[in-house]
């Protein structure tokens, strides 16, 4: 299974769209966003993928909150399961227990993966390149109860990404 895992969009839309055709052209079969959406937009070109998706609000989302029940669009911690995979996602990192296959937060805008006891910890980085001039997103590659890690980051002038292979 390929899950394409991102976080901090804010109000770059142009950023988010980008991340998500990136994720698109991988093949990825979920998409999960782990907080500070902020906008409808955004939540709207998740459910335009196709793709089964999910969220969490973040700290900035408080104007999304009306909207609850219209988009796949969580408080957090969320606990939910992808297939066989159990994932806990949340913005804020504050909910870091090893108690799923899979932890997803976002908030620190600062791309980390980590294995714990059989848990992967994943922060994707940032969509909005707010902190650093790059705009970042992931794919997890689950098989066999094994996990593969890809950070793809690009600079702001340029159209190609960059994969980083992540030994976990």
């Amino acid at each position: 299974m390929k899950i394409g895992i991102l976080s901090d969009s804010h109000t770059k839309t142009t950023l988010h769209k980008d991340a998500i055709e990136h994720l698109l052209s991988l093949g990825v079969e979920y998409l999960l966003h782990a907080g500070d959406i902020m906008l409808e937009e955004h939540l709207q070109m998740l459910v335009d993928t196709g793709l089964p998706y999910a969220c969490v609000y973040g700290n900035n989302d408080t104007a999304l909150i009306s909207l609850d029940g219209q988009y796949n669009i969580f408080q957090e911690p969320h606990y939910f399961k992808i297939e066989d995979l159990k994932i806990k996602m949340m913005h804020m990192p504050y909910f870091m227990a090893a108690d799923v296959d899979m932890v997803v937060s976002g908030h620190t805008h600062m791309f980390e993966a980590s294995l714990s006891n059989k848990t992967l910890f994943i922060n994707p980085g940032e969509v909005c390149a707010r902190e650093k001039p790059l705009s970042e997103c992931a794919v997890v590659i689950v098989e066999n109860s094994s996990f593969e890690v890809a950070h793809y980051f690009r600079e702001l002038s340029k159209k190609e990404w960059t994969k980083r292979e992540i030994e976990i």
